[in-house]
């Protein structure tokens, strides 16, 4: 793949882990429907606490992408650590849009 799909796929990926399990725990949380179980209250929680989650979903597991990292700075292949750094920044963006969409759902923003 190119580096600009990658890019676009890593963010929409972080984006779409994000919402999904915030908008499905929502749903969990009306099925169980416990007072101290709110589903919004809950979909906030989850979207701080899944943020990471996405970002390793996105970019296939960090271990493959901190051993190209690795490789590419102690190789002199700069080129290569800045195209990864991208890729985990652009995962990072999409988790981080995808928790400001579900704190403005929940009227936390």
């Amino acid at each position: 793949m190119s580096f600009l799909v990658t890019i676009i796929l890593d963010f929409f990926v972080a984006f779409g882990v994000l919402i999904g399990g915030c908008l499905l725990g929502g749903l969990g949380a009306i099925i169980i429907a416990q007072p101290t179980h709110p589903p919004l209250d809950l979909m906030s929680h989850l979207a701080d606490k899944i943020k990471i989650w996405a970002v390793v979903a996105a970019i296939g597991g960090t271990i493959d992408t901190l051993s190209a990292i690795e490789r590419g700075f102690f190789s002199g292949s700069h080129g290569e650590v800045v195209k990864h750094l991208l890729f985990i920044c652009s995962a990072f963006l999409g988790a981080h849009a995808g928790t400001i969409i579900i704190k403005w759902f929940v009227g936390e923003y």
